[in-house]
Formats: structure tokens, sequence, C-alpha cells
């Protein structure tokens, strides 16, 4: 197994905070996921594995503190576990890496971290040649982002969406060892991706950063283990009309500069569809009205928020010269005294 920079994959100094490390992975999962790379997926899904393996590591506060211990000894730390078990295995030694012959109880085998670390499901040790009983482990919570639209937050509801999730080999049952030997199938990680379509019902009004919880489709759980949730951070899409702002939504609406002198029934854009609202008289250019309740849903609370439309004036920029004349006559008229 070669030593792979997780740091430098996920573009992150070795002293990154756990945020700036879990945002890169968020950033770089979206870019290289591979419903987002139709015309180049199979590069696209290698990618993506590479970001998954890097973040399961530097995600864990514990496998990542490992992990540096162990730093560039990574490549030597494989070949004295595989020498290690080989001779073990000529021994006539248990097939367990960490239990059997050439281990006394207590003692450290020098390579029980790094397996722990990144081969996720391996047993423990136990005294040598005793038998151990399976223990049950909760699988572990995945996260993701799901990328909605601002009508899909208003309206919320059902959603289905692709995505590729980590889960324990099958062939090896996330050991990453079989037959005393490292599984061929996930070359030791334990894990292998696996594509899957999950149904979400997007609660409305749901905003920016908010996480969706879908217990029970985490991380596979082993020894008879319950499985992790999985958790869904809200990404909304930038809408062309609307701007939000909490509960409340924002919204341009050009009107020409005789509605804003003249007053009129102009047309406004809401979530729900178009509604008539009537501009006063000497309305001044950039005015804001205010729609009540026509904002975002209240998440878990009744009512909604407001609207605001700010009216802009459309000044006309191809005058005829009788148009002209006339705005003229009406700029001398301002002029003269009244009375």
């Amino acid at each position: 197994m070669n030593y792979k920079d997780y740091y430098e994959v996920l573009g992150v100094p070795k002293n990154a905070a756990s945020k700036d490390i879990k945002s890169a992975y968020r950033k770089l999962a979206r870019k290289w996921h591979p419903d987002a790379n139709p015309t180049n997926q199979k590069a696209a899904e290698e990618k993506f594995k590479e970001i998954s393996e890097a973040y399961e590591v530097l995600g864990d506060a514990e496998k990542r503190k490992k992990y540096d211990a162990l730093g560039s000894d990574w490549a030597r730390a494989s070949q004295q576990a595989e020498a290690q078990r080989r001779y073990r295995a000529e021994q006539g030694a248990s097939n367990d890496p960490f239990g059997g012959a050439g281990f006394a109880s207590g003692e450290p085998s020098g390579f029980s971290d790094f397996f722990e670390a990144f081969f996720s499901g391996i047993g423990r040790r136990g005294a040598p040649g005793a038998a151990r009983a399976p223990f049950a482990e909760r699988g572990g919570d995945l996260e993701t982002t799901i990328d909605i639209t601002l009508a899909e937050a208003y309206h919320g509801g059902p959603k289905s969406l692709t995505l590729q999730i980590s889960e324990a080999c099958p062939r090896c049952g996330g050991s990453g060892v079989q037959n005393g030997a490292i599984c061929p199938q996930c070359h030791g990680t334990g894990r292998q991706l696996q594509t899957k379509k999950f149904d979400v019902n997007v609660p409305k009004g749901v905003r920016e950063g908010q996480r969706i919880r879908l217990a029970g489709q985490g991380g596979r759980g082993s020894g008879g283990g319950a499985a992790g949730d999985l958790y869904l951070v809200v990404n909304v899409e930038k809408d062309s009309r609307f701007e939000r702002k909490g509960n409340d939504l924002y919204v341009d609406l050009p009107v020409s500069m005789y509605d804003l002198l003249l007053g009129a029934e102009v047309r406004v854009p809401t979530m729900t569809g178009d509604v008539n609202v009537t501009v006063p008289p000497g309305t001044q250019n950039n005015k804001m009205l205010r729609l009540a309740g026509r904002g975002m849903p209240k998440v878990k609370a009744a009512g909604f928020g407001d609207q605001y439309v700010r009216l802009v004036a459309m000044l006309p920029t191809d005058l005829t010269p009788r148009e002209r004349e006339l705005f003229v006559e009406l700029a001398n008229l301002r002029k003269e005294p009244v009375g």
C-alpha cells in the first residue's frame, strides 16, 4: 500500500482546523461528484473516491491523530505488517492479524494503531490464542450536501437524490483482511463506494447550512450493530428574482416613471404567483413596499416572513423630438413660481 498525503488531496495545511478540513471536503466533493461530471464520470469517480478516503481519515479526530503520528512511516509499517502476517501464517498462527502467536497479552504490536485508524472494522487483540466473541459497533455518521432551489425550500416536500456512500466492503465484511491477507476487493481499506438513491423530505422554509437527518442511512454497522445516520447539509441555490434574508424575501421591480408619478396597479412576483400592488402617485424611486406574509415559511413555527418590493424607475433613453419638447415644457413649468 502506497503512502497517501491526505492533506495534499484536500488541499489543506497539516495544521488546518477541523472546520477548514470539512469545508475543503464539501467543496471538492461537490466539484468531483460523478453526477456533476457526466462527460468525465470515470475520472471524477476516482477523484471522488480519493477525496472521500482522505476525509474519512482527516475528518475523524482519533484517526487524524494516529495518521499524523505515523507520518512518513506509512510504507514501512505496511511492509512490516505484511511481513508479520506471513510469519505468523508460516508458523501456523491464527489468520487474525491482531491475535494468535507472536503477541503476548497486552504487548503492543507496533501496527495496531495503523490498522485501527485506516482499516475499518478490524477486531481487537486479546490473550494469545483466546477466542473472541464478535462485538456490535454502530456505523459511522455520514455527511454530504444537498442542492435545492429557493422554490423547493419554500414549498418543501419530497426530493430524490443519488449519492455514493462509503460502506463496509461486502467481501471482507469491513475488516480489510480476508483469509489472513489484504482484501483484494477493497485493498485493505475495509470500505467501498456504493451508489444509493435516497428519498428526502425537504422541510418547508429550510435555510442554507441547515442539516436534514436521514436516520439509519449512514455507514453500515459491524457485528450486528446499527447503521449510522446520514446528514444532508442544505445548499440553497441563488434565485434569479428573489434574495432571501432570514425569513424575508426581497425583489427589485422595474416600473416606468409614469407609474411612480401618476400612480398605478403593478404586477409583483411572489413565491405563489403574481399579485397586484397599488403604487401611490408621487412614489419616489427605490421606494420599498412591504407585502406582509409573502416571505418564506418559518421552520418549526407558524406563519411566514414578509416580502419587500423595491420599485426601480426605468427612464426612457430614446426620446423622440416631440417627447423631448414636452419634457422641456414640463421642466419649465416646474421652474415657474406658483401663484
